[in-house]
């Protein structure tokens, strides 16, 4: 099946909850390992990278936040965060921690696995655009986009960036200096717009800022409204 190389690693002291998400995940053909705690999820990854990793907030010994943390010192990885509160703060913390996506307790398993799905539809829709006509070389200060290979580059140096941001920063650039907002991005890149959900954007560009640090561009607030691209420092 289309899916049988990605793998996903899934970390949720709910054994019910990880027994169920697990069975979605296999019967669409995933390969699928499960983990009571956040920290057996970090051993296995350290030994064997995942596609993909789903992790739970409120866990024994290292909670999802601090996980989510060792992985991005690591990898750019996607991450999906689950959490029992329906908290503001934990998701924009999550976020901000470098997560790509977030679902509250209670779910089904049906809706985690559409995110699942629309996650890598999207990752894997920008690595098969070599099959379209290639795209234009897009240069915005220092960097510069290579879609075909999916990775943004300053100078010769790839920058490390998720694949939400890399998809942020890849919609600024080819809108350098118009204003987006930050609604547009939502609907652009995580498919959705509610007024709390606009924290999304906020913690990805604050991420993208100190990646962008001597890149020879800043991403400017464009007050009320959203963000601008811009050349220089």
């Amino acid at each position: 099946m289309e899916n049988e190389a990605k793998r996903i690693y899934i970390a949720d002291d709910d054994d019910n909850i990880r027994q169920v998400v697990k069975t979605f995940l296999l019967s669409d053909g995933y390969r699928v390992e499960d983990f009571p705690t956040g920290d057996l999820l970090l051993e296995r990854f350290r030994e064997s990278p995942c596609d993909l990793a789903i992790l739970d907030v409120m866990m024994p010994g290292s909670d999802g936040f601090a996980v989510c943390t060792e992985l991005r010192k690591a990898s750019t990885v996607p991450i999906i965060m689950l959490t029992a509160r329906d908290s503001e703060n934990d998701y924009a913390m999550g976020l901000g921690l470098g997560s790509d996506d977030y679902i509250t307790k209670p779910f089904s398993a049906m809706a985690l696995l559409m995110r699942v799905r629309a996650m890598f539809r999207r990752i894997d829709f920008e690595r098969q655009k070599h099959t379209a006509p290639a795209p234009q070389t897009v240069t915005v200060g220092n960097l510069r986009l290579d879609e075909d290979k999916r990775r943004i580059l300053n100078g010769d140096a790839v920058l490390a960036l998720t694949p939400t941001e890399y998809e942020v920063l890849k919609y600024l650039m080819l809108r350098a200096d118009q204003a987006v907002s930050r609604e547009e991005l939502l609907n652009a890149v995580w498919g959705f717009e509610t007024a709390v959900e606009t924290r999304a954007t906020d913690d990805t560009v604050r991420r993208l800022r100190q990646k962008l640090d001597g890149c020879g561009v800043r991403i400017a607030a464009v007050w009320g409204f959203g963000f601008r691209l811009e050349a220089g420092t």
